[in-house]
């Protein structure tokens, strides 16, 4: 009924959508509520490998609902809303394994929020992403504008969030909000593929991988480049990266000489007493 949908596919790959088409995937508080529920979900999922979050049919998610929030304007209720969805996006950002949003529509509001919570992005080259918040007088509340000045700066992140514009996918990859276009449809096909090849990978390692990037966002470097050595042993010392390693130096070996034997009863040169 809340229009959120939870699945683990065969891959260990997680998919969260939003699927409220009547409202084009904006989210009521029971929408908000069953989308943390579903984030709690992946942290408790066993042997987890990657999270999607998509929208159903042809938009990503276009904010909070506003049809419903219109009957909530006290402070009380804005603090509900920025507390209820910026707790689940927090949650979101910190799962240890990596994030794909597959941008599939237009992302506007709550929605671009949510695209910047991941750790990355793939959008339709038929979608957009609009920090639209200032056109209804409000700022981000779900953590939207910290991480959006970690993607691009701080002047891209001023003018975004100040001008309310709706940016292009090419401009999108241009100033690194995504990671990727792909032609309309294929969002969701591309995360994927992309969440497949990152489940095919140790687990150890994409989880350790994550670990070390995120350290650096949150500490100073030299902090960053202590946590990543201190990660790397425990990868090195690991059956996989032996195995790995005995492949890729048996690659191009020619295949081992057959023993030699002789065919003649008697060689030639041997003397005949």
């Amino acid at each position: 009924m809340s229009g959120i949908n939870f699945t683990i596919d065969q891959n260990h790959v997680a998919t969260l959508q939003v699927d409220r088409p009547a409202v084009r995937n904006a989210l009521d508080w029971d929408a908000m509520q069953a989308f943390g529920q579903a984030i709690q979900q992946a942290e408790a999922a066993e042997d987890l490998r990657a999270l999607i979050v998509t929208g159903g049919g042809r938009t990503f998610v276009s904010g909070g609902d506003l049809k419903v929030l219109q009957h909530h304007p006290t402070k009380e209720d804005g603090l509900r809303l920025a507390t209820q969805m910026g707790d689940a996006l927090a949650r979101l950002e910190m799962l240890p394994v990596p994030t794909i949003a597959a941008i599939n529509g237009p992302a506007r509001g709550g929605g671009a929020e949510i695209t910047v919570a991941c750790d990355m992005s793939i959008i339709a080259e038929d979608a957009d992403i609009g920090f639209v918040h200032t056109r209804l007088g409000i700022i981000t509340a779900w953590g939207g504008g910290q991480r959006l000045l970690r993607e691009v700066g701080y002047a891209a992140a001023l003018e975004l969030m100040t001008s309310g514009r709706v940016v292009s996918p090419q401009e999108a990859l241009r100033l690194r909000l995504v990671n990727r276009v792909v032609p309309a449809g294929q969002a969701y096909s591309a995360a994927l593929e992309l969440a497949a090849e990152i489940a095919s990978r140790p687990p150890q390692a994409i989880q350790a991988a994550k670990r070390v990037l995120r350290n650096s966002i949150a500490h100073p470097q030299g902090d960053a480049y202590m946590a990543e050595r201190e990660e790397f042993p425990l990868l090195w010392d690991s059956g996989f990266r032996r195995e790995a390693l005995r492949r890729f130096l048996d690659k191009g070996k020619p295949p081992p000489k057959p023993p030699h034997t002789t065919t003649g009863a008697v060689s030639t040169s041997a003397s005949q007493d």
